[in-house]
C-alpha cells in the first residue's frame, strides 16, 4: 500500500506571537493567517516487515530501524521517532520527506511536515482522529515531545486550510473559518509580494528570548504582544469589509510591534528591504515566522506591485510567487 499526504505552508498576517506559552494560558492568544500553494509532502509504503526507513529530501538524510525499537532523540528526524512511538507502531514502512519551502523560512514547514507526516499514519492506520485533534497531537510532537520551540498556530493552519482567525485559550483551540468575498481575497493575492531574504534562521533561541522578556513582564514585551492581539482583530474586519488599504497599515502597525518582542526579531539586511518596499510603493509588510530572516510579507499599492518587486530583487530579495490554498491536509492511496 501506498499512502500519500500533503498539507500547506501557511503565511501570518498578525498575531504572530501571542500563540507561545505561556502568553496563551496567562493572556490568551489570537492569530490570522492563510496556507498557501507551497506544500510538505510524506509517502508511506507498507513493508511486510518490523523495519522502518525513512529519508528527508530537505536535510539529505536518512534513518533506519526497527519499529519496536525505542529510539533516543539525536536531532536526527527525531519528529519521526516521535510519531512512531506515540501510535506504538508494529509494523514496517518506507518514508519519504520533503517540503516546498525548507525549514527557517516562516512559513510553518516544521510543524507542515509534521501534520503530513500525522496524517499518512492517521490514514495507514485508519485512525478515528478529528481535525482539533490532529493539530493538538502534531503540537505536542513537536513542541513538548521533541522539545522544538515555538507556537500553536501552525499546526491548526496547516489542519483546517484556508483563512482563519484562530483563537487560543489555555484549554481550548478554536479555529473560526473567515468567509470573505472571492474578489476581496482576489484583490490582496494581486497586491501582496513574498519575497524571499535568503537568510534562513533558527527560530529557538529568538522564541526563547521572547518568552524569557515576557517571563520577565518586561513592559515593551507585554505590551507589544497585547498590541498584536488588537491588531489580528482589526484586520480581520479589514479582510470582511474589503479594506485592503488598511491590512497594509496594519500589517506595518504589527511589524513595528513584533521588534519589541525581542532585539533578535530583525537584521539590517531585513530592515533594508523592508525599508526599499515601502519607498517603492508598498504600504506595509511584516517578516514571516520568528524573525531573523526568511520570507517578508508585503502589501503594495495596486500600481507600484511589480515596482516593488523589481527594487526588492536588485538590493538583493527573491520573489515567490504565490497563491492562497483554502484546502488543509489532504492524504490518499495511490492506486497501483
Amino acid at each position: 500500500m501506498i499512502i500519500r499526504g500533503k498539507a500547506p505552508l501557511r503565511i501570518s498576517f498578525a498575531g504572530g506571537g501571542t500563540d507561545v506559552s505561556p502568553y496563551i494560558e496567562e493572556r490568551g492568544g489570537i492569530v490570522l493567517n492563510t496556507t498557501v500553494d507551497k506544500y510538505a509532502y510524506a509517502t508511506l509504503i507498507t513493508r511486510d516487515d518490523e523495519a522502518i526507513n525513512v529519508k528527508s529530501l530537505d536535510f539529505n538524510t536518512d534513518i533506519s530501524f526497527n519499529c519496536r525499537d525505542k529510539q533516543e532523540y539525536d536531532g536526527n528526524l527525531d519528529l519521526v521517532k516521535a510519531a512512531v512511538q506515540r501510535f506504538d507502531i508494529k509494523e514496517g514502512f518506507d518514508l519519504c520527506l520533503h517540503s516546498d519551502a525548507p525549514p527557517g523560512t516562516g512559513l510553518g514547514s516544521s510543524s507542515t511536515l509534521t501534520t503530513a507526516l500525522i496524517g499518512v499514519l492517521k490514514h495507514w492506520l485508519r485512525l478515528p482522529i478529528t481535525d482539533y485533534q490532529l493539530a493538538e497531537l502534531a503540537y505536542q510532537i513537536e513542541r513538548e515531545e521533541v522539545g522544538i520551540k515555538g507556537g500553536k498556530q501552525d499546526q491548526y493552519a496547516t489542519v483546517f486550510g484556508g483563512v482563519n482567525f484562530i483563537e487560543f485559550f489555555s484549554d481550548k483551540t478554536v479555529v473560526n473559518p473567515l468567509r470573505i468575498k472571492e474578489e476581496i481575497l482576489n484583490e490582496l493575492e494581486y497586491r501582496l509580494l513574498l519575497c524571499d531574504t535568503s537568510r534562513s534562521r533558527s527560530s529557538d533561541k529568538i522564541i526563547a528570548s521572547q518568552v524569557d522578556g515576557y517571563m520577565q513582564r518586561n513592559t515593551d514585551v507585554v505590551q507589544a504582544l497585547d498590541e498584536t492581539k488588537v491588531i489580528a482583530i482589526e484586520m480581520k474586519n479589514a479582510f470582511l469589509l474589503g479594506h485592503i488599504n488598511d491590512v497594509g497599515h496594519l500589517l506595518d502597525m504589527g511589524w513595528r510591534s513584533k521588534k519589541m518582542f525581542s532585539e533578535m526579531i530583525t537584521t539590517p539586511f531585513v530592515d533594508k528591504l523592508y525599508e526599499v518596499a515601502r519607498k517603492n510603493g508598498a504600504i506595509g509588510g511584516k517578516l514571516l515566522g520568528a524573525g531573523g530572516g526568511g520570507y517578508l510579507l508585503l502589501l503594495c499599492q495596486p500600481d507600484k506591485r511589480h515596482h516593488v518587486a523589481e527594487k526588492l530583487k536588485a538590493a538583493g530579495g527573491r520573489i515567490t510567487p504565490f497563491a492562497f490554498e483554502y484546502r488543509g491536509l489532504q492524504t490518499w492511496e495511490v492506486l497501483a
